[in-house]
């Protein structure tokens, strides 16, 4: 227990505290990723470290704010409909929630899904993580058959928009559509993640993902252009009491939990795909089944279902990666690379890796109010905006984050990602597909 005693209890929980705020301005800011602020910390180890903060404190900064990124990163997503690469598949259900009222309970739907996961994965992380070390060997062999399976399963539960009169004989038609989707948004991620040495950034600040332009293309500015076209108004926000159904917000926390964990394990697999498979475990209420219009209660409850698993996918996967870092030595994101890399020489024993998980706990906490305050509020000052000029403005907001994280390239393909990600919509069929564009070029990693 040396390293617990060694550390100040006042250093660290400064470090904690200090780690939290910059995982709120990550989270809250559209094109700022968590490891920006991992690989700056890790840049300026050294000189903290000449100043007196124990590298296991710095280390504890880095994973506080990538915990606290995966609360308050939802934020952005159902009120600017500007997605991370952790909360794509968000931005519809939690625009849809927004437009009718219920922005606020999407965020302490969130907030829920996220807490959730942080209890279900601490009760569980000692007998996953030695299921998962023993199994590594065998899930990383079949990853490229699972992938395929995910997809044949996305495809076949397509079932499409119904509107009254439309015979269900055209679900085959829905399905073709879906392919057609995956095709086009896979074939593209593809040609992106080849060309990405192109993708010069104009200012370089640790974070040149060409996933930036790919999925704030795919699912941000094109519902953005999509929402555009029906002269919205972002309407009142009802009180944000949850009204989802308690055995859907344990499923969603579950499959949410389960999902990131599994993937927090294997190499070229971010918690982007894991919201896919998660998808896949929410119950999919058909769009107007029983009214003719496309936000009745079914659907509703099924996006705040999702909202809560997608929630507790990325803060498990937070967590679980460093289950992964200490159980095998493995990296799976930004901020576990830059722990690693400020451990050099430090074995992950147990009280170093309790005292992680106790900065995870504090973290955690803090992020939760903090979440749900700000989702009772930004609504009030958003209320009082030109909802189309805001919209506007958050697509020339990300095509400049685009233009400076990846260059004219990102740009270039930020552009062409607009219009795939708009077919979802006209074509009627779920906006998930679009995720080919990481399954198809990871499938090809594997085979």
């Amino acid at each position: 227990m040396s390293i617990l005693t060694d550390v100040p209890l006042w250093t660290f929980l400064v470090s904690v505290l200090a780690g939290y705020i910059l995982g709120v301005v990550s989270g809250l800011v559209p094109g700022i990723h968590t490891n920006n602020f991992a690989l700056i910390l890790l840049a300026f180890s050294p000189f903290l470290s000449e100043k007196g903060l124990p590298v296991v404190c710095v280390a504890s900064m880095i994973l506080a704010n990538s915990i606290s990124h995966t609360f308050h990163d939802i934020i952005p997503s159902i009120f600017l409909g500007a997605p991370g690469e952790d909360t794509a598949l968000a931005v519809l259900p939690g625009h849809t929630l927004l437009l009718e009222g219920h922005g606020p309970q999407a965020v302490r739907l969130s907030a829920l899904g996220s807490a959730g996961s942080v209890v279900l994965s601490m009760l569980t992380v000692i007998p996953l993580s030695l299921i998962f070390v023993k199994s590594y060997t065998l899930i990383q062999e079949n990853m490229a058959y699972i992938l395929i399976f995910v997809i044949l399963l996305m495809v076949m539960t397509e079932k499409g928009e119904y509107y009254p009169g439309e015979g269900r004989q055209k679900v085959w038609r829905k399905r073709a559509f879906a392919i057609l989707l995956i095709g086009m948004s896979g074939l593209l991620g593809i040609f992106a993640f080849r060309m990405e040495y192109m993708s010069v950034p104009l200012v370089d600040w640790g974070q040149g993902s060409i996933l930036l332009p790919l999925l704030s293309g795919l699912f941000g500015a094109s519902q953005l252009i999509v929402s555009l076209f029906s002269d919205p108004v972002i309407p009142a926000q009802y009180d944000s009491k949850l009204d989802l159904e308690k055995r859907r917000m344990i499923r969603g926390v579950f499959t949410g939990s389960i999902c990131g964990s599994i993937v927090a394990w294997l190499p070229g697999i971010s918690s982007s795909i894991a919201t896919v498979f998660a998808r896949l475990f929410v119950k999919q209420e058909e769009m107007g089944k029983k009214s003719g219009y496309k936000n009745d209660e079914a659907f509703l409850s099924s996006s705040k279902e999702f909202i809560v698993s997608i929630s507790g996918v990325n803060t498990s996967n937070a967590i679980f990666g460093l289950m992964a870092l200490a159980f095998i030595g493995k990296t799976r994101s930004g901020a576990m690379v830059a722990i690693n890399e400020l451990m050099n020489g430090i074995s992950l024993e147990f009280s170093l890796v309790l005292l992680f998980l106790c900065a995870i706990l504090l973290t955690s906490l803090l992020s939760y109010f903090s979440t749900i305050y700000l989702g009772d509020n930004i609504h009030n000052v958003l209320e009082k905006i030109n909802y189309p000029k805001l919209c506007y403005s958050i697509i020339f907001f990300l095509a400049v984050m685009v233009l400076l994280s990846t260059g004219i390239f990102g740009l270039l393909i930020f552009i062409i990602s607009i219009p795939i990600g708009m077919l979802a919509p006209f074509l009627g069929i779920k906006k998930s597909h679009a995720m080919g564009v990481i399954l198809l070029p990871v499938i090809l990693y594997f085979i």
